[in-house]
């Protein structure tokens, strides 16, 4: 999975093809929080996808928002927010789900809860629609708080997160790298932005103001050839001269302020960026990985049953068992009396 520009196509295209595993799952999750700033549109699209989505995709959707969710958390509250808005919508959607399902959201509820990723006010409505759906409550509601079994662990760490397997075993992961990225990366397009804006306006590189810096006269700058000065005039224009000298050093001393801190910000971003960059590299060569050990394994079992087939017996070669023998007595013959 690319890292890219963010676009609504890209983003529906990579839901279609996220899968329930955890590397499906932190890869896309990783993406999306580093397109951040496009956190409201992100929403909207992932519930307007997951209430056209079948079966058990349904589920991977909710583990995608989680992860996003939980491991955004450091870097603002954008993501959470937004996905809180959009909830109850999801959960009501997912209450005519099976009982395996809805088990698997009940744990995702207790997750949020003990975390405080959501308060407790919300945390109640969305067990209250993932019981009743969308009709009025009517009746009272377990909502399940500290005493649920995942809320007796006080030992887990804060960025763990769960995944069930296609095989219904449940995993928990940690976070979707070893470090989380340093800033809010930056767009490909900011990016190239600023280095053309840093190539466009810098001060170092300006050769007719370091050339007019190099022609001021020796005595605006030495103080000792003040002695020197023998008449009025003379001292009047050095003082020109030196005013001058003065505002010309002020200004160009002021673009060099600013270029360095336009390299800092530029440097940051690139830092930023190259950090994502790397991250979704690795993702891509475990990927890359996992799918050469997929095709290893298909390989094998092509192989095995293209020699299994050459060691069946051709049965067009075999003679027919009924040459030279009477013809079998036809059903009428058999039951008459």
């Amino acid at each position: 999975m690319m890292a890219g520009g963010f676009t609504e196509t890209a983003f529906i295209k990579k839901l279609s093809e996220l899968n329930n595993t955890s590397q499906s799952i932190q890869t896309l999750s990783l993406w999306l929080i580093h397109h951040r700033k496009h956190y409201s549109t992100v929403a909207k699209i992932w519930i307007r996808e997951l209430i056209k989505a079948k079966g058990s995709k349904k589920l991977t959707f909710m583990y995608l928002a989680n992860d996003v969710i939980q491991n955004s958390k450091k870097k603002g509250p954008e993501y959470g927010k937004e996905f809180s808005v959009h909830m109850k919508k999801a959960f009501e959607h997912m209450s005519k789900s099976d009982e395996k399902t809805k088990n698997s959201l009940d744990r995702l509820l207790n997750i949020w809860n003990e975390r405080g990723i959501y308060d407790n006010v919300l945390i109640s409505e969305l067990q209250r629609a993932l019981v009743l759906g969308s009709e009025p409550p009517n009746k009272k509601v377990k909502v399940h708080g500290k005493k649920s079994p995942l809320n007796r662990d006080r030992r887990k760490s804060e960025t763990e997160k769960i995944v069930e397997n296609s095989d219904g075993t449940i995993e928990t992961h940690v976070q979707l790298s070893p470090h989380t990225p340093a800033g809010d990366p930056p767009e490909p397009d900011e990016l190239i932005k600023a280095i053309q804006d840093l190539e466009i306006n810098i001060a170092s590189s300006d050769e007719l103001v370091r050339e007019r810096i190099a022609k001021l006269p020796r005595e605006v700058s030495e103080v000792s050839l003040i002695s020197k000065i023998e008449d009025k005039e003379a001292a009047e224009k050095l003082s020109t001269q030196v005013g001058e000298a003065v505002h010309l050093l002020s200004q160009y001393n002021n673009r060099l302020s600013s270029e360095m801190d336009h390299r800092k910000k530029v440097s940051i971003m690139m830092r930023d960026f190259l950090h994502v960059q790397e991250e979704l590299l690795a993702q891509a060569e475990r990927n890359l990985e996992e799918y050469q050990e997929k095709l290893l394994k298909v390989f094998n079992v092509r192989t095995e049953l293209h020699n299994h087939i050459r060691n069946l017996p051709d049965l067009t070669q075999l003679p027919n068992v009924t040459d030279g023998l009477a013809p079998l007595p036809s059903a009428e013959h058999l039951f008459m009396q």
